[in-house]
């Protein structure tokens, strides 16, 4: 399997910066502090016209991993395609922590058949394990998981484990990842790999930096 590298982007900049580097793909989000949000059209039409990279777009509202306006957010799924917005990220959980298959379904059929990630929202469910084959059941592509809450730390022993049985969709390993994690992960059998702070060696007041990148980038295909 083809291994990937995956950089959270905030705005154009950033996404030029990490083409630069050698990533293969973008996650564009805003506000960070909430776990990623969908970011205002401006910054989505940026983004698009300053990569060819694929841009997966977050569609969320709030920072709660409930579904709570899924009228709101089929809307907003439309107006981003509208965009030109091709690629997404998404996946929402019930109020007791299982999968929301119901609500993730119905926004899924909005996507004109789109690429979507099942994002870290498995990792707040009541059972990582479980909240995973849920979300593999959904028709997304790509899962991207931690194994744990806190993060990749705590969560390797669960992306090890997960990765044993990988069948689509991918395991994409992110959430606090460190770089001397990669191989190990590897070893493992994870070949998908997704980072935001570790692009961006100042912190996250500062753009993606290429050379990070690209340090990134030598980790997962070397």
């Amino acid at each position: 399997m083809n291994r990937l590298l995956e950089v959270i982007v905030l705005d154009g900049r950033d996404a030029e910066q990490a083409q630069l580097g050698g990533a293969d793909r973008v996650e564009l989000v805003a506000e960070m502090a909430l776990d990623g949000l969908t970011p205002a059209d401006a910054v989505i039409r940026e983004v698009l016209a300053a990569t060819d990279l694929p841009v997966r777009v977050m569609l969320r509202k709030s920072g709660s991993f409930l579904a709570a306006d899924l009228p709101g957010l089929r809307a907003r799924a439309n107006e981003l395609l509208a965009l030109g917005a091709r690629e997404f990220v998404l996946g929402f959980l019930t109020a007791d922590g299982r999968v929301d298959e119901p609500a993730t379904r119905a926004l899924v059929r909005e996507l004109d058949g789109a690429n979507w990630t099942f994002h870290r929202a498995v990792d707040h469910a009541r059972d990582v394990r479980v909240a995973y084959a849920a979300a593999a059941r959904l028709g997304c592509d790509t899962i991207l998981t931690a194994g744990h809450a806190d993060g990749v730390t705590e969560g390797a022993p669960a992306l090890e484990q997960l990765a044993l049985h990988e069948e689509p969709p991918v395991l994409m390993a992110g959430g606090g990842l460190r770089a001397h994690q990669v191989a190990r992960l590897r070893e493992a059998g994870v070949h998908a790999f997704h980072i935001g702070s570790g692009a961006r060696p100042l912190g996250w007041q500062e753009p993606v930096d290429a050379a990070a990148v690209r340090r990134w980038a030598e980790l997962v295909h070397g």
